[in-house]
């Protein structure tokens, strides 16, 4: 009789321990979304923060300044259940604006346009990879919420399912390349 609860009592220590262990580690995935969060809007604030002062700076022509001056601004100004479709729409004008090889070299030939065409192709080129980061963190926390036993046990608490970020980071070819 003893020894029967001594072993249930020894399983359920283990069984106890692995769950907190799973919450902790689904804790930690947790906070690694919120990191790759942050690091993702910051990449976003200086891609659009480029582009904006960019398209004020008078370099570029008067058309391709007006675009990309207002896919920057609402960008910036998005809210956060708009935030994807806008910055998809800040790539999609930067593209618009740079589908030209013309178009880089001639940013790149105005008097600090080099230093403009490289800060503006090193924030374009680390937009994707911030956002892959962030997606991965989410993904890797959604396979763990799926289990039963964190369903079961809810050991994911009160924390929001985490939701991807899903936009068009395709950076402009002719600005990369050229700034490589």
């Amino acid at each position: 009789m003893t020894a029967t609860l001594i072993w249930i009592l020894v399983v359920l220590v283990a069984v106890g321990l692995y769950l907190s262990w799973t919450a902790g580690r689904l804790d930690r995935l947790h906070a690694r979304i919120d990191a790759a969060r942050a690091a993702l809007d910051a990449q976003l604030l200086r891609r659009a923060s480029v582009a904006q002062e960019l398209a004020t700076s008078g370099v570029l022509d008067p058309a391709a300044s007006i675009v990309l001056y207002e896919a920057a601004h609402a960008a910036r100004q998005a809210e956060e259940e708009s935030r994807e479709v806008a910055e998809s729409e800040l790539s999609q004008a930067l593209r618009a604006v740079f589908a030209d090889a013309q178009q880089v070299d001639a940013l790149r030939e105005a008097p600090g346009g080099e230093a403009a065409a490289h800060e503006l192709a090193e924030a374009v080129r680390r937009v994707p990879m911030a956002r892959r980061f962030h997606n991965d963190a989410v993904g890797a926390a959604r396979r763990l919420r799926q289990h039963r036993k964190v369903r079961w046990f809810r050991l994911a608490g009160h924390a929001p399912y985490p939701l991807a970020f899903e936009m068009d980071a395709e950076p402009p070819a002719a600005l990369v390349e050229r700034a490589a």
